[in-house]
């Protein structure tokens, strides 16, 4: 794998940032530097725990991951950030089965951990998530922002920087559901769950190290807001300017309204 210069590099607040002339080039610079951080925090102690974003701005990240050498995956821990209310895990538009077939199934990681938006009891589920990803640090977190400026599923109605919660249960907005719909996932508006189970802020910025690659134009808006607009829950994206250890990789598309 052959990782490009960037075309653009600054800095927002604590946050680097990287602008890649391509889609792919952007997901392929975002593996790069989380092959570092699990290189590293592997050597240091043996093993490392992880935080997957899913959805197709994080198919090129992925795929590149899997395919750098010299990471141990029998030594690592994954866990993904959310899941529809009620959407069997073999749904096409299930994310345990995105992580699962496009990450466990080819990597075969030390454990995997899934958010089971199928429980009887959403409440208890949320606490058990909450509880494993507690047990120890997080290493890296994969963090994409949505068009609305969503990251997991803390639309800007939910969002909250100080939530007391690890895992939640949220009602989706409109813009937020639309999204899925435009990638394909589902056929119409009426057909996307209207709640889901999401690791809550706090969450996410947890992790020593937060990754985030965001490309197409259709997340411009997002990028704009989230590093040119104020820090708020209003452009839930903007709270990773906050972050120590932020790496975020834009394509000149998602970049270009900045």
């Amino acid at each position: 794998m052959t990782e490009t210069a960037p075309v653009r590099l600054f800095q927002v607040e604590r946050a680097r940032v990287e602008v890649h002339q391509r889609k792919v080039e952007a997901g392929r610079a975002a593996a790069a530097q989380a092959a570092r951080v699990l290189r590293s925090t592997l050597e240091s102690k043996g093993s490392a725990r992880i935080v997957v974003a899913t959805g197709n701005s994080q198919k090129d990240l992925i795929e590149a991951l899997r395919k750098i050498p010299g990471i141990d995956w029998g030594h690592i821990d994954v866990f993904h950030m959310d899941e529809y209310v009620g959407l069997p895990a073999n749904h096409p538009a299930s994310f345990r089965r995105w992580v699962r077939e496009r990450l466990a199934d080819i990597v075969h990681p030390r454990s995997i951990h899934y958010l089971n938006g199928e429980a009887s009891d959403l409440e208890k589920e949320c606490q058990r998530y909450a509880d494993l990803l507690c047990s120890a640090p997080l290493d890296i977190c994969f963090v994409g922002f949505g068009e609305n400026g969503h990251v997991a599923f803390n639309d800007p109605h939910v969002a909250d920087f100080n939530d007391p919660l690890m895992v939640k249960q949220v009602v989706l907005d409109d813009r937020c559901r639309m999204q899925q719909v435009g990638e394909g996932h589902f056929t119409s508006l009426d057909a996307v769950p209207r709640e889901a189970l999401t690791l809550t802020i706090p969450a996410l910025i947890r992790a020593k190290c937060v990754v985030s690659c965001v490309p197409e134009a259709r997340k411009a808006e997002a990028v704009r807001n989230a590093f040119e607009g104020p820090l708020s829950p209003f452009c839930p994206a903007s709270v990773v300017r906050t972050h120590p250890s932020a790496f975020v990789y834009l394509d000149v598309d998602s970049a270009s309204l900045l």
